[in-house]
């Protein structure tokens, strides 16, 4: 049977690559997204063999029934999780003191509440098989806030406390746990800034730190994963 990777947010930029990556190694590959068109604009640059392999889900894991559905068609699937990936988040810039009412809330939702949903319906299915690998996309911003970050950072730093969380609590069920903290990585919102891509992490360069952390033997388990441009931050 196939191996089955879950990638949330996985049409465009960091879930894209992570997706690709995956489909490459063989894996079949399930993603989600709130815009069905960018599933078909990812579909276009793929080889027949890995369209083949992947499988798309609209969903807004901001709303809980939403990320329920999304966990129960995963696991009707008939293939178990091998791999999940809690990519999709959402940012708004602004200050805490500034920001519109609602803002903290709603990257809550996004950035925390879905990957806590989503994967509170497939661990179950990861313990019975004693196996699996969960990689939560956290930010520098889960360990260095910053002006006009408010809320994202608020929100990245919860998802990282909950990765820790879920390392200890699965530790012992043969699920490993990897927190992922990128910079600034080239994707469309940076395409406006005015900078160079060669000042970006590449997307890539992320996908393959998390396949190549997935690859070690069961007995190691990669806590946190930290990389940033090589000129230093944005």
């Amino acid at each position: 049977m196939e191996r089955l990777a879950v990638v949330t947010g996985g049409t465009r930029g960091i879930g894209k690559a992570i997706a690709t990556r995956f489909l490459e190694e063989g894996f079949h590959v399930i993603v989600c997204s709130r815009k069905e068109s960018h599933f078909t604009d990812m579909q276009k640059e793929l080889s027949e063999g890995n369209r083949s392999r992947l499988e798309f889900y609209r969903a807004d894991l901001g709303v809980k029934s939403e990320a329920e559905a999304f966990g129960d068609h995963v696991l009707g699937s008939g293939r178990p999780v091998e791999v999940l990936v809690n990519n999709a988040g959402i940012f708004h810039p602004g200050e805490v003191h500034e920001e519109p009412d609602g803002t903290l809330e709603n990257m809550i939702n996004v950035n925390l509440y879905g990957p806590y949903w989503l994967s509170r319906k497939l661990i179950p299915q990861m313990m019975e098989k004693g196996r699996g690998h969960i990689f939560n996309m956290c930010s520098t911003a889960s360990i260095i806030p910053y002006t006009n970050g408010g809320a994202y950072c608020i929100s990245k730093f919860a998802l990282l406390g909950f990765s820790k969380l879920l390392r200890v609590e699965l530790m012992d069920k043969g699920i490993r746990v990897t927190a992922v903290l990128p910079g600034a990585t080239w994707t469309d919102s940076w395409s406006s800034s005015g900078m160079g891509q060669e000042r970006f992490i590449k997307a890539e360069d992320v996908s393959e730190l998390i396949y190549s952390t997935y690859k070690l033997s069961p007995s190691a388990n990669v806590e946190e994963i930290l990389i940033r441009p090589q000129k230093g931050d944005v």
